[in-house]
């Protein structure tokens, strides 16, 4: 069985749930921006907005991975944005899956915010398709890991 662990360090078990999703079937690229736009939102916010992306209401602004992405009304500080819907579900699990975590851990469900939320490719699924004249050509499925902290804020 592999070994594998979170890529944030030096966090404090009384005050923060993990969880991730490791060798999901999305894209890597897709699950960036969406970790990158919930990252640093309360728990119930970062849950609408990802039922709003399902919807294909709210887009998720691209930032890093633009090429031919065209732009998309509402976005602030982002001109292009999609809508991903696979990487929005999967995204929605893991998060469903910390905040599981944090209420068996006894943590206030209310005053959670996510501090760590990061998506980064995973194995290839290595096939090949066949072509004419006795040749292949590569057909590569990329994984993807994500994962996610809650932490509990203090009151204000």
């Amino acid at each position: 069985m592999p070994e594998w662990g979170y890529s944030v360090l030096e966090l404090d078990p009384e005050k923060t749930a993990k969880a991730s999703g490791r060798e999901l079937r999305v894209s890597h690229k897709s699950a960036r921006e969406v970790c990158n736009t919930i990252k640093g939102m309360k728990l119930d916010q970062a849950r609408n907005f990802l039922h709003q992306v399902i919807l294909k209401k709210k887009p998720v602004p691209f930032r890093r991975h633009t090429k031919k992405v065209g732009h998309r009304h509402g976005l602030q500080k982002a001109y292009a944005g999609r809508y991903p819907v696979k990487a929005a579900q999967k995204v929605l699990e893991v998060l469903e899956s910390a905040e599981a975590n944090a209420e068996h851990k006894g943590l206030d469900i209310e005053r959670l915010r996510i501090i760590h939320a990061s998506a980064y490719p995973g194995m290839k699924i290595k096939r090949y398709i066949q072509r004419a004249f006795g040749r292949t050509s590569p057909r590569f499925e990329t994984l993807c890991h994500v994962e996610l902290v809650l932490e509990q804020t203090e009151e204000t």
